[in-house]
């Protein structure tokens, strides 16, 4: 049986809350990945693929970046959480780090077998996780915002695996290149996943803007999340 708790952590004096999902049938630590959500904060999409993930016998953290588990479903008040973070952009990173440190800390995890995956905004958190240097074996980007943060890239860890639209209107072609140069100076394994005719959020069934360049494309969906299984098997042993 599926089941999930809260989990509270902290990032210096900011209080952190998330989810664990795992299945309580698991016999011996399972490897742990690290969801961060979109920008509005954990909803259906991330919830729905935890519970997948934790079906397949890995133990699943429904992450935070904005603190105390913070979600909304306006998408103002979602704006305003995230700018909040991007005005201050190193500690996204930090953030991450501490969320990753939390669900290694679990009994039923093996902190050998780490991976993590974001959407939209929680790309851009796993890609700056991935960029610090965090002990990571995978680090996969669901139509992420791409741009470099301030502070300096590490050596990357991770096998990095960006999924894209390439109609995203808020990653422009020029940014996957500039993406793509920076993780091979890194020395990052990495691979990208273009999909034409497809923009943000493509794994939202809720997107409907096409005219805005957000719309929800259920081939792309299968698509990506069948490489990233893949990788997850591959690199986290599953």
């Amino acid at each position: 049986m599926i089941q999930r708790e809260t989990l509270e952590w902290n990032e210096g004096t900011t209080a952190m809350r998330g989810i664990l999902v795992r299945d309580d049938d698991l016999q011996e630590p399972a490897p742990g990945i690290l969801i961060a959500p979109a920008y509005a904060g954990t909803g259906p999409v991330e919830e729905e693929r935890a519970e997948f993930l934790a079906r397949a016998g890995y133990v699943v953290l429904l992450g935070d970046y904005y603190g105390e588990g913070k979600r909304t479903t306006d998408p103002e008040e979602a704006t305003a959480l995230m700018f909040g973070v991007e005005r201050q952009r190193p500690v996204l990173a930090r953030r991450m780090a501490a969320a990753l440190a939390a669900l290694a800390a679990q009994e039923s995890v093996d902190a050998t077998r780490l991976g993590a995956m974001g959407y939209c905004y929680g790309g851009k958190a796993v890609l700056d996780l991935a960029r610090s240097g965090a002990d990571l074996a995978v680090a996969g980007s669901l139509h992420g915002v791409l741009d470099a943060p301030p502070q300096p890239t590490q050596l990357i860890k991770a096998s990095v695996l960006v999924m894209h639209g390439w109609d995203d209107p808020l990653a422009k072609p020029e940014a996957v290149v500039a993406l793509a140069q920076e993780l091979t100076a890194a020395g990052a394994e990495w691979q990208l996943m273009g999909f034409g005719q497809t923009g943000h959020s493509f794994t939202n069934p809720r997107a409907n803007s096409p005219e805005s360049g957000m719309a929800y494309s259920a081939a792309a969906t299968q698509r990506a999340y069948a490489a990233l299984d893949r990788l997850f098997a591959e690199k986290l042993g599953r």
